[in-house]
This record gives C-alpha cells, structure tokens and sequence, in this order.
C-alpha cells in the first residue's frame, strides 16, 4: 500500500495469516509499538487495513508508519480481547486508546481473621479477605460502611487498637460495634454477622432479608424474644433501605456509561448503582490518540476496565459499540454469569443515561477549560524563564518541621496536564541540626538527584525551591557537586505579609521578579508551591505525631520498652491511659504508686514528683 513505511508489503503479509482468532500488533522501523489489535479472523482483519476502503486520517497516519507486524494466535475471541487488553495496558502503544487513571479504585475489605473487620481499602490486595468494589468514590465507601456498622456492628479498627484494648471502645457504646475485642459478642454470632454483611455488599438483599425474617420466626418459637426484637429491627432497616433505593421497580446491579467527545478530547461518565443503591459518578478522560469516533473510545473503555473491574449483571451505554457481542461475551465468561451490554433503553434507564451524558458533558468541557488554562500558564513561565518550549516536567521541594522536630521534605511533579501524584516523594531528614532549613533542604536535593545521576533517571526541567535566596544556594551547589546543569532553579520567596500575588521569584540568573497575582506563571508556580507544601505538611503531621506517641512514655524515668508495652496494651493505647486514674495505673504490673504518680503527671503536664536512683532495671 503506498505510504507504508520501508518495504512492508501488508497485502502479501495478510494472505499469509490463519483465519483463527488472534492478536495483531504494529511496529515502527525504529520498533517501537504503534498499535495492537484483536481479531476473530486475523486474515480477513488485517487485510482490511491494506486494501482501497476510505480510512480515517488517524489509520493513514498509522499505516504510513509501519515497517513490520506480527501476530498471536488464541482459541477464542474472548481470549484474544483479553489478551489485548493486557498489551495496552503493559506496552502503551502510540495508536491505541488507553484507559487512564492515577487514581487506585476504592474498595471495600472484610478481612479474613477470626474477627474480621470491615474498611475501605486501595491498592493492591495484599490484605487476605474479600473485596468488593470498586466505587466510583470515597464518598460511596464511607455511605456504605456507615450503613455496615450500624446493621452488622462490624469492628473496623485496626489490629494493633484490637489486640490491645482491655474496655469496649465507643463505637460500641454508641451501637455500631459488638466489642469483639473484649469478648462481649460469642464468635458464631460475629462470624454470622460477617457471613450476612457479606451477603448485603454482594447485592444479595432479598436473600438476607429471608434468611433474617425465618430466624426472626425461629426465635420467637423457641420464645427468645430479645432475639427475634433485634432481628425484626434489621429486617425493617433493611426493608426500609430498600424502598428509598429501589431502582426501576426491583434491586439493581448496573452501571451507565456515557461518553462526550470535541475533538479528539474524551470523557467518559460512569454512574453506578449496587443492589439498588446509587454509588455516585466518576469520570475518566482515555488517551485518545487521534481517535474521534466516541463509540471506539467507549468500545476500547468497556473492554479495558472491566478487564480489571468485576462487571455488574447490566451494563448502560449511550451508542451502540463495534464488537459489542464479542465484549459481552467475554465479560460473562470472567464474571461466570451473564453480563449484558444494553444501549436502547427506556424508562428509569434512559433518565439514568441522560443524567451521565449530560454530567460527561460538563465534565469534559471543564477539563477542557482547566487545560487550557494549564497551557497558558505553561507558556507564561516558559516566556518568564526564557525557556525554549513549556516546560514538560516541574518538580517543587519544601520543608515542614514544628520548631525542628520531625523534618520531611517533600517533592511533588506537575507535568503538562498537571500533577503526577504517582511520582510524589517525601524524605524523613537525619543527621541535621533541628531547624536547619538549609542543611535540610540540601539533604533532600543531593537524595532525589544522586539516585537520578547513578540510575540514569528522569530529570526536570525546571526545579522550584519554595524558599528563598539561602535555599535556592543550596540547592545550587547540591546540583553542582553531582553535575547536574540542566535543570532550570527558581526560589520562591513569600511576598509581603506572606501574601498570596506578592510572591519574589528567584531566577537562575540572579534576577529577582515579581510577577504579581495576575500572571499566569506566577498562577502556575503557586499551585505548584501549594501543593508541595500540603504534601509536606501532612508527611510532617504523621511522623511527628507517631514520634509523640512513642515518646510521651519514653520520657518517663523507669519507663522502658517492657513497662511501655505493658501500659499500651492495659489500656489500649496513649489516649486510654491517659484517661485513666493514678490508682488505675498502679493496678498495671510492674508499676508502683510512684511510678504511676510520674506517668500521671507527665502526661497531664502536672510536676512530677522527683524519681528515684536507677539501679538499670526496669
């Protein structure tokens, strides 16, 4: 075909191939992937891009690149969507439309322990338990714990809070946790708890709301009353639940797919409902390349994330979408049940979908918007720093400390589009004076910059010092020992009164500006700044907080590691010691009314009666 790069004959290539179906991919002449495909006939699919049919100007693009193919057979179709799905996703070709999110999908977890608890998770499943998910946000999540603890009075704190906890916390005292910790719940009716709350968040309502009205009957037979009382007040909690979320006159299990497209900019909306139950909205905006036709970007979004996410039994699109039966199919077989793609709907559903495609609407032409802006206020810096093109890459660094304790740097990224929060780092500062800014600021730049040196790593092309000129020399130098010379340093010093548009940047050439609060560079390097001080603060806040937890005791003389553990778990923690009474405290082994008397006002800022020779034992 004419304009095929090199000497590729496509055609000849074409014949070649079996009719099984299989996956094909593309190559450059410098091999890098242009684009991977599947095919129920690999011949008949891939002679259609070699022959005279009209081709879109993305395919011509495309084609006009390719120096080699080569192709992998599957047994079935469904393998080969798969198997597609998963080089996208691992290779990241050039002409693929590629579902992205920096965002890990929030779940649901019940752990598998003797006393399992119940918690919102991201990440990866290391946990052993059952998770179920995703949700379109935290907000969903937190509904629905709420919701658990108060039908189920499942645990949700940690393990450490659980083992060492002597008294029913206040989550029991308010009625949403059974107090397994202290054995005020027999372990059949916490596992049957478990096994119900499992049944409600796999949709299974109906059936546990049967289950509990036949163990309400039981035991009201067997005349345990109290019983049958606290089962017909869940089997009314629920029954109640239900009538405000019943959807389309029963409970269902779908979610509603809508996608919005200008240009080659794309924005598909996920709404979502769960045994009934509307978990919200979420948006995602897959790398197009090229591609305007919405129905392939919504064909390639459903196959990419349902690959990874368990379909519901129904899932609402807006359009019809090429290879729609072969997609359904290979989603009954990894859910192990039938899964249906629907586009013509009716009733609740339609309302359903003209709520997503108007919410996708907006959505992306506020993308867009945002966007925009974030070029434009690229292209100011680009034109303050007298750079050659915007910048693709800027990192920002800050310090956070309370009067030298607890020092964290941070580093954050922002790149063309905005911030890259997979690439946030935040380094734990040692070894300097408490209160050193300079030293501290030093110590993080010469550790994100050395490894970058030694492992040929990714550099920025402009570097923010959120500080001012005694900051900005020492990173300077720190670059300077490891021979870095291509990165573009900016000190941001904070203006009058630390007003935000009064900022003083500090050029490399020594030149000080202030741009004022209209610049749109000036707009840029704030959010930057911000952000890095947010992502430094809360690093600060954890560890100085973990530091004070440990530490409170630590000061105390005749206070070591055994009497502290021994406390700690007494009381299940420093906030339950804390409340208890100088008598209480005698009461815990290994501690004397002296002793108890120095805890007491130590951790009350009280004077402390003076202690007593150490001998070096506890």
């Amino acid at each position: 075909m004419g304009g095929v790069a090199g000497d590729f004959d496509g055609k000849a290539y074409a014949a070649a191939l079996s009719t099984a179906p299989g996956v094909y991919r593309m190559y450059a002449a410098d091999d890098s992937l242009l684009y991977v495909g599947k095919a129920g006939a690999l011949r008949k699919r891939v002679s259609s891009y070699f022959n005279n049919t009209p081709k879109t100007p993305r395919i011509h693009a495309m084609l006009a690149q390719v120096a080699r193919m080569d192709v992998t057979v599957t047994r079935t179709e469904g393998e080969a969507l798969l198997l597609e799905n998963q080089l996208i996703k691992s290779l990241a070709p050039r002409y693929n439309v590629s579902l992205r999110d920096d965002k890990s999908y929030p779940y649901i977890l019940l752990t598998q322990e003797t006393w399992p608890r119940i918690a919102m998770h991201r990440g990866p499943r290391a946990v052993p338990g059952r998770y179920f998910g995703p949700y379109p946000g935290v907000g969903a999540v937190r509904d629905t714990l709420n919701l658990m603890q108060k039908l189920f009075k499942i645990r949700n704190c940690e393990d450490s809070v659980f083992r060492n906890r002597t008294r029913p916390c206040l989550q029991h005292q308010i009625g949403r946790c059974s107090a397994p910790c202290v054995d005020r719940v027999p372990a059949g009716d916490y596992a049957q708890a478990v096994r119900r709350a499992g049944l409600f968040l796999d949709g299974r309502s109906d059936e546990l709301t049967d289950e509990l009205g036949a163990a309400m009957e039981d035991a009201s037979q067997r005349l345990e009353f109290e019983e049958a009382a606290r089962l017909r007040d869940l089997v009314g909690s629920l029954r109640s639940m239900q009538a405000r979320q019943y959807v389309d006159g029963r409970a269902a299990d779908l979610d509603v797919l809508a996608c919005a497209m200008q240009g080659t900019s794309a924005c598909v909306l996920l709404l979502a409902f769960r045994d009934g139950r509307n978990l919200g909205t979420r948006a995602f905006f897959p790398r197009t390349h090229g591609e305007d036709n919405p129905a392939e970007v919504l064909a390639a979004f459903v196959s990419q994330y349902y690959a990874e996410q368990t379909p519901p039994q129904e899932i609402v699109l807006d359009r019809e979408i090429p290879d729609a039966a072969l997609i359904e199919t290979a989603l009954s077989a990894s859910a192990e049940r039938k899964v249906q793609l629907k586009w013509n709907v009716r009733g609740e559903r339609a309302g359903y979908l003209d709520l997503a495609t108007r919410n996708a609407e907006i959505t992306l032409a506020s993308e867009l918007s945002s966007r925009n802006a974030q070029q434009v206020r690229g292209e100011a810096l680009r034109d303050l720093l007298g750079l050659g093109e915007p910048a693709k890459r800027i990192e920002c660094f800050d310090i956070s400390h309370t009067m030298g304790e607890a020092t964290v740097a941070s580093c954050v990224v922002f790149d063309a589009a905005g911030p890259v929060r997979a690439q946030y780092r935040r380094y734990n500062i040692t070894g300097i004076e408490p209160g050193d800014d300079y030293a501290a600021m030093r110590q993080a730049i010469e550790r994100r910059f050395r490894k970058a040196v030694e492992e040929g790593g990714v550099l920025p092309d402009v570097l923010l010092i959120d500080g001012g000129a005694g900051q900005l020399t020492q990173a300077r130098e720190a670059l300077a020992e490891l021979g870095v010379d291509s990165v573009v340093l900016v000190g941001v010093a904070k203006g009058e009164e630390r007003r935000a548009g009064h900022e003083t940047l500090i050029l490399a050439d020594g030149r000080e500006v202030q741009p004022g609060a209209a610049s749109p560079a000036l707009q840029l390097v704030q959010q930057v700044r911000d952000e890095a001080h947010r992502f430094a603060i809360t690093g600060h806040r954890g560890k100085r907080q973990k530091a004070r937890t440990t530490s409170k005791l630590e000061d105390i003389a005749g206070i070591g590691p055994r009497r502290r553990a021994s406390l700690l778990k007494h009381f299940g923690g420093l906030a339950g010691l804390k409340a208890a009474a100088v008598d209480e405290i005698a009461r815990v082994e290994g501690i004397n009314d002296a002793l108890a008397q120095r805890i007491y006002a130590n951790l009350h800022g009280l004077a402390a009666p003076p202690a007593p020779a150490t001998t070096g034992n506890e």
